[in-house]
């Protein structure tokens, strides 16, 4: 397994990171444990969840899979050998999927205070390595949207959402800061807020990317190389998409997008079609599809760490096992190809 380093800091992190989403609805507390204790037997240090999790959110299920977590570290004696990470619910006034959490989360201190808190006790630790911000505070693009439409509503200042975050490194409940689902302008103001008043400076970004949603190259992808704050790239595999197992309609039985309506973000006829094509070129040469469109993200030179998911132990092991492949020259032309006649079918 190789190890990257966490933008500035002097943590390393694996290439390949275990997502955990489905554990608490699709996984069961003995499936999270197989996968932590496999995936760090590979290698593996670095675990990704949130508070809201797991997904789809819901009030009966919302906090187990931190719960998962903070019972394994408990059970194994784990939490000097990975590095965690979490992060606190965005606004959520204005969305009905969260407003279970806190009424309605929102990204100031006494909110932020409460997140920390509660995510420390399920996860059974004093202190979490990334702490992260899910979603921005204000109305921006995010969740797929690419058009900006202008709201001066921007809720709580992200100074104040920085100051909160201070007070919690100081209290050492955490030790870095990351920003989730974030547009490049709202990266670099975090950034210069953080010079400007000494303030805690993100240190990653956890985005989604993909062979069907590359949209992070374009304004992000120089924001991480530039400032040191690299990718952790959710949903590589487009909720599975890119394996080939949705083709031609299918529906594998217990699969996500058989099972969950809500997720349409990567079903589109655009999307399909480059699927086609991306399944295409991994059989031509010779390669599993989901191996090779995990290879392409971890390969990627702004991407500090692939966050990876499974609902399976065998899903699992081959997802891993991509960290060992090294896509050739021919084959990455033939993407970028595939790329420019259908660029970002499902962002």
């Amino acid at each position: 397994m190789e190890y990257r380093p966490l933008g500035k800091t002097d943590l390393k992190v694996s290439a390949i990171a275990l997502g955990t989403m489905t554990w608490g609805q699709q996984n069961s507390e003995a499936d999270a444990f197989e996968q932590m204790d496999y995936a760090l037997e590979r290698g593996i240090n670095l675990i990704d969840t949130a508070e809201m999790y797991p997904v789809p959110p819901r009030p009966e299920t919302q906090g187990l899979t931190e719960t998962y977590i903070g019972n394994w570290i408990a059970s194994r004696g784990t939490r000097d050998k990975i590095v965690l990470a979490t992060k606190a619910a965005g606004r959520g006034d204005n969305n009905p999927g969260v407003k279970h959490l806190r009424g309605g989360p929102r990204l100031n201190k006494e909110h932020i205070h409460q997140a920390i808190e509660s995510s420390l006790q399920r996860l059974q630790t004093d202190y979490i390595d990334l702490y992260q911000l899910h979603w921005p505070e204000r109305n921006t693009n995010f969740f797929g949207r690419m058009d900006y439409r202008h709201d001066t509503d921007d809720g709580v200042e992200i100074r104040e959402t920085l100051e909160a975050l201070a007070e919690l490194v100081q209290q050492g409940k955490i030790r870095h800061v990351g920003l989730s689902n974030e547009t490049a302008w709202g990266a670099m103001h975090y950034a210069s807020l953080a010079k400007e008043f000494d303030l805690p400076r993100p240190v990653s970004i956890q985005n989604p990317y993909s062979l069907v949603n590359r949209t992070y190259e374009i304004g992000l992808a120089e924001v991480s190389m530039r400032e040191q704050m690299g990718l952790l790239a959710y949903s590589p595999m487009a909720f599975g998409v890119l394996s080939g197992k949705y083709m031609n309609g299918q529906r594998p039985e217990g699969a996500r997008i058989t099972l969950f309506d809500r997720f349409t973000r990567y079903t589109s006829a655009r999307t399909d079609a480059a699927v086609e094509e991306y399944v295409g070129l991994a059989r031509k040469y010779g390669l599993d599809p989901a191996q090779m469109s995990l290879a392409y993200v971890t390969g990627r030179e702004f991407v500090t760490s692939n966050i990876i998911g499974a609902t399976t132990m065998e899903q699992l092991k081959s997802n891993i096992d991509s960290c060992d492949m090294v896509l050739s020259d021919e084959l990455l032309k033939d993407i970028e190809r595939v790329h420019s006649h259908n660029p970002n079918p499902a962002p």
